[in-house]
């Protein structure tokens, strides 16, 4: 699940002007896990993106990363 987190981090600081600020917190559950993602205040417009296009791609691509690893992913951007 490490990866996962890389993962989600690496877009993250991707597309923020404030990388350093980037932090993801993994939730473990039984059958889901859940990563928060924090980013600067100034950023959060970045990783949501126009309509929320930016993270439901980010979600798409947990949600494919989970079928491979047979789990569920969610993501929650953090204010």
């Amino acid at each position: 699940m490490a990866q996962v987190k890389e993962l989600i981090e690496d877009i993250a600081k991707a597309l923020v002007d404030v990388p350093d600020e980037v932090v993801v917190n993994e939730v473990s559950g039984e059958q889901t896990t859940v990563y928060e993602l924090k980013v600067a205040a100034s950023d959060i417009g970045k990783v949501i993106g126009k309509q929320g296009r930016t993270a439901r791609s980010i979600r798409t691509l947990l949600g494919a990363v989970g079928v491979k690893l047979n789990r569920r992913f969610t993501l929650e951007i953090l204010e």
